[in-house]
């Protein structure tokens, strides 16, 4: 019964609605990314476009969450707009759509400051596990069929880190601290908005 009435919930017009309008920001947040040569080869850039799946996923529940990160990378598959054909949108939402699904879960079962916090840092160590792995398995031996060759990726990353030599020391010394990176910040921005935000959509009807 209790299953039924959260699925009715999910399934209403004014979430529905919610969801439509987070993904739709969450698209757009797609195109402000930034490059930090530095630390990262110049593919890697900073975005924060998962922070819209993650306030709803807090405010209106898990799989309204995963449902935003699901959609602004399929508005950014059917615009035309990858340049991957499918895959790094596949990846991106593996790897976000994990963190924005941990955090909630965990924030929808302990809802207070500290289940956020709990929420955020489980969030953060499954997304950099499953970033690891998106990469290593999916991301990396893609840019191998497009002529993009592992050995030409594990170079850039040798220039930025000695330690470099594989592409298991790729993802250790690269992808690993790329994704803390990442869901740190989205963790920091998350800490003073989502309450702001809980109340914002959860009055609008």
């Amino acid at each position: 019964m209790q299953q039924a009435m959260k699925k009715t919930k999910f399934l209403t017009t004014s979430t529905l609605v919610k969801i439509s309008i987070l993904s739709a920001i969450g698209y757009i947040l797609m195109f402000i990314s930034v490059p930090l040569p530095m630390l990262f080869p110049e593919f890697l850039k900073i975005d924060i476009s998962d922070l819209t799946a993650l306030l709803g996923g807090i405010s209106l529940g898990p799989m309204v969450g995963v449902s935003i990160a699901f959609l602004k990378n399929l508005l950014q598959f059917i615009t035309g707009m990858s340049t991957t054909g499918g895959v790094g949108e596949i990846a991106n939402f593996l790897i976000g759509g994990s963190f924005v699904f941990i955090v909630s879960y965990i924030y929808s079962k302990k809802r207070n400051i500290s289940g956020v916090i709990i929420g955020l840092i489980s969030g953060i160590i499954v997304m950099t596990i499953v970033g690891c792995i998106a990469n290593y398995f999916i991301i990396l031996p893609f840019y191998s069929t497009i002529g993009f060759s592992i050995d030409a990726v594990v170079s850039m990353g040798s220039k930025i880190n000695p330690a470099i030599h594989d592409k298991l020391t790729f993802v250790i010394w690269i992808i690993a601290p790329f994704n803390i990176l990442k869901s740190g910040i989205m963790s920091l921005l998350t800490l003073p908005m989502y309450k702001k935000t809980e109340k914002i959509l959860n009055r609008i009807r």
